[in-house]
Order: C-alpha cells, then structure tokens, then sequence
C-alpha cells in the first residue's frame, strides 16, 4: 500500500499477487506507475531500494548511535500516521490473514476495504444525488 504521509488517504494498493513476495520485490515491479523521481518512506523491508528512504538499521554486534536513534525517532514519528493507516485496513482481517474464499476475488475484497477505509477517514467523496449515478 502506499500512503500519503500524513496517513490522509490511500494512494495506491498492490493486491492478488499469487504467492508469496517481498515488499521490496513488489515495490520495484509497481514501480513505472509513478514518476521516476518519486520518493518514498518505507519500513525496513524496503532497505536498499535507492528512492525509498529507511530508517537506520542497527549494525550487527553493535548499537546505533545517539544521532542515529535521534533520526530514527524522527522518521518513525513521521511514520506514525502511515501505520495507523495501514492498521485500519488490517483491522478486516483480509489482508494479513489467509484468504478462503475464491482466489480470483481477493483483489476485489482488498479494494472494497480500501474503499471503506477512505470513506470513514473523509477522503473518498460519493455524490449526493442519485441522478448523478451511471445507469446499468
């Protein structure tokens, strides 16, 4: 999922990828959707990945340094209103636990949650009038 920043919507949603991926993997796939300039902020998972910006990971046998937990603190703070984002859609269960229903209907689900998601934070705008709606 990629969030805006300050967690006010859902920007775009990777979903129905069969089998296991890794974030990083996926991330570069989907990556020609968006300008090649686009920076990200990612967890761990993406550490490596030259566009997206990590925190700093704590160096084998050692301890990081009090500049380095400084600008972690920043970063995840920063962070905070991705993760509660990503834990509204969490919160239906679909999209960490397995999924029995038809296979071919998970990205339809996924999106439908997404959906509702942004409907109860404000960001998505259903119109007023009923005459306003495609008919069939």
């Amino acid at each position: 999922m990629i969030i805006l920043p300050s967690g006010r919507d859902i920007v775009d949603v990777v979903a129905g990828e069969p089998g296991p991926k890794s974030d990083i993997t996926l991330g570069s796939e989907n990556r020609g959707r968006f300008a090649p300039i686009q920076k990200f902020k990612g967890d761990l998972a993406y550490q490596g990945e030259d566009l997206i910006e990590t925190p700093i990971k704590k160096p084998r046998n050692r301890e990081l340094t009090i500049e380095q937990k400084a600008e972690n603190k920043k970063f995840s703070s920063s962070r905070i209103f991705v993760e509660h984002r990503i834990r509204s859609v969490k919160i239906f269960r679909v999209a960490q636990d397995r999924f029995r229903l038809n296979p071919n209907k998970y990205e339809r689900v996924i999106m439908t949650i997404c959906g509702l998601v942004r409907f109860r934070i404000g960001a998505l705008i259903l119109p007023t009038k009923i005459d306003h709606l495609p008919s069939g």
